[in-house]
């Protein structure tokens, strides 16, 4: 065998468990996350983070279970940037931003749904993303009903949050200017889009970007409608050709786009 022919086989395997990994973490088909990974950006996203040593996995895993600024962070990276039929998701030039400051309201309004920090740092030297996933689910899911707050008083509270924050810490260091500079509007829906994908894989259902077949057409998810507690309620989507949102009841049998009705 050549050393191209090595290389090449290498690089399949790699793929093979890149798209493993997006079926996982989606929750869908090995050939639909073949088709979402054809992205080629994506795809060396996933195929790095599959291969990636322990001791870099616990470097993740230490970012993602230190909120404010060090989950946001890691779910960004997470989670990039998406190209999919109903447009661009996980977007937004300020999500990482966004994201960090509706944990910092999630701590100063609800300090009782932070885990312990004895806790979580335990659950950072595991190495598993869904470990500290498991251990920050009340956060997540307080921050993510956040943006179903009307916008003024989200940011009323954002500014209230970080007022209250230690004024030399990084917390208020990092957010308090760019609460000031910055128009953070345009990055809510990615930040959304990226707290349902957290979300939704809890309960193994599908993430944004992921494709269904709703009625016999083609459709992307593009987000979901949260009650106050327990799973999801609707898919949020977008019909191929339909700029409008369509929710899916999610106690309607759903499938997969490219699955056998």
């Amino acid at each position: 065998m050549t050393g191209a022919e090595r290389r090449r086989q290498a690089n399949d395997r790699a793929r093979r468990r890149a798209i493993r990994a997006l079926a996982a973490q989606m929750g869908v088909p090995y050939s639909v996350a073949a088709r979402l990974i054809a992205d080629p950006h994506r795809a060396l996203m996933f195929a790095h983070r599959e291969q990636r040593p322990f001791h870099a996995r616990v470097r993740d895993t230490r970012d993602a279970a230190a909120p404010p600024l060090g989950r946001a962070a890691h779910l960004v990276a997470r989670f990039p940037r998406l190209h999919t039929a109903a447009g661009r998701l996980y977007d937004g030039r300020d999500r990482q931003t966004v994201l960090a400051m509706l944990y910092a309201v999630v701590a100063h309004d609800s300090p009782a749904l932070m885990p312990a920090p004895e806790e979580l740092a335990w659950v950072a030297e595991l190495g598993e993303e869904t470990a500290v996933d498991i251990t920050c689910a009340a956060l997540d899911r307080a921050a993510r009903l956040l943006l179903d707050d009307d916008q003024w008083r989200l940011w009323t509270r954002v500014e209230a949050a970080l007022d209250a924050s230690d004024p030399r810490g990084d917390v208020a260091l990092t957010l308090a200017p760019e609460l000031r500079s910055v128009s953070l509007r345009g990055s809510l829906p990615g930040a959304r889009q990226t707290l349902d994908a957290v979300l939704l894989a809890a309960h193994r259902l599908s993430a944004p970007g992921a494709p269904l077949r709703v009625g016999g057409r083609t459709a992307t998810v593009v987000g979901a409608r949260w009650p106050r507690s327990g799973p999801p309620s609707a898919y949020e989507v977008r019909l191929d050709g339909d700029p409008r949102i369509h929710l899916v009841d999610l106690g309607q049998e759903q499938q997969p786009a490219g699955a056998r009705p």
